[in-house]
């Protein structure tokens, strides 16, 4: 029997060729915004993995939206124009289908890269103006945040939009809206990081206002037949904090204006969360918001097995497997897998010979039966 990881999976027009994502990955390495050679690198390489997508990293839709100085934006056609080059190299030597995430970093934003430990930097150092939900900074980087006011909530919406339109000129296959992790989305739903008393703060009708506004506004000029998705963190993992039931009530209103997939990540709101890591972990929010919500998932964390993966498949968790730092320990972890479960690993033709037929003993083997 065929296995369900290399099955193809259907999104409005498009035919993912199997259930293996690229999950999108921070790299810190744009230069104003602008992809580099690093990214033809990083993105080149994990196209040829053989997963049927690829996601480029978070891209910010405007400079206050960025995490470092060093994130990829799309607020500007030069930037368009260093991305096209990546993505053409991609299409070149890849079949697997190109989308991209767009973001907002919120109350998180501008520090260092992870390698210096994200630690915050001033407006005087080179730094800009942190933009939140409320004025409530994070409490590990206890910056001054700017809560956005009704004008900025419809100048962010326009930068999303447009970010999005300059994302489909660029022939991307797919969307994914970041509304996880703590960034400007998340702080929006979170309870824990929404005191606001208008209309966008309170109730939970309230809180998932802005994300609605942002997948609509998205959604009314991204071509139809490609498909639009969204990332939640599925639970704070904070008693009081963002939960399981609001991600689900929150999917069903995407599903209801057309979203066409719900990434269930969790966590990265606040530093008190209590979570509980290890294999699978995140899946059963997955699991939950598919079922209960009827909308397709991708499941994502510590998802490193053939056969693991496969089981989330079979047993109706996911219908997507996402892996990111998998993919950067083993690269080739699609062919491998493929080769595990029978099915014919996608190469390219300067990769064929180091397909496994082509190892001696097993090439002379097939010489003989020729």
């Amino acid at each position: 029997m065929s296995s369900k990881l290399f099955s193809p999976f259907t999104m409005r027009s498009l035919t993912l060729p199997n259930r293996i994502m690229v999950s999108p990955m921070g790299q810190s390495s744009a230069v104003d915004g602008c992809a580099t050679d690093w990214h033809i690198m990083h993105l080149g390489h994990l196209a040829i993995s053989g997963a049927g997508s690829v996601v480029v990293e978070a891209t910010a839709v405007n400079p206050n939206g960025r995490n470092t100085a060093l994130d990829l934006g799309l607020w500007s056609d030069h930037q368009a124009e260093a991305l096209d080059r990546v993505l053409k190299f991609c299409r070149e030597h890849s079949d697997a289908k190109l989308g991209l995430q767009l973001w907002h970093v919120g109350r998180k934003g501008s520090v260092l890269p992870g390698w210096e430990r994200f630690r915050p930097i001033s407006i005087e150092e080179g730094g800009w103006e942190v933009f939140g939900a409320s004025e409530l900074p994070h409490p590990q980087r206890n910056q001054k945040v700017t809560a956005l006011d009704d004008e900025g909530i419809e100048k962010t919406i326009g930068d999303f939009v447009s970010a999005a339109k300059r994302a489909n000129q660029l022939g991307l296959d797919f969307l994914e809206i970041h509304g996880a992790h703590g960034y400007l989305i998340h702080n929006f739903l979170s309870p824990l990081t929404n005191v606001r008393t208008d209309k966008y703060g309170g109730s939970l009708e309230n809180r998932m206002r802005f994300l609605l506004e942002i997948y609509d506004g998205v959604r009314a000029i991204w071509p139809d037949e490609k498909p639009l998705g969204v990332r939640l963190s599925a639970t704070d993992w904070v008693e009081g904090g963002w939960s399981v039931e609001d991600s689900v009530a929150t999917s069903k209103e995407l599903k209801s204006r057309g979203c066409d997939y719900v990434t269930a990540s969790s966590g990265g709101s606040v530093p008190e969360q209590d979570i509980e890591i290890g294999p699978n972990y995140q899946v059963p929010f997955a699991e939950s918001i598919r079922r209960e919500a009827g909308i397709p998932t991708v499941a994502v964390g510590l998802i490193t097995e053939f056969q693991q993966a496969e089981d989330i498949l079979q047993n109706e968790q996911a219908d997507i497997i996402a892996l990111a730092r998998g993919m950067i320990f083993n690269p080739r972890w699609p062919w491998h897998a493929a080769i595990e479960f029978g099915e014919e690993p996608a190469f390219p033709v300067q990769y064929e010979r180091a397909h496994p037929k082509m190892r001696k003993h097993d090439f002379l083997k097939s010489k003989r039966e020729v």
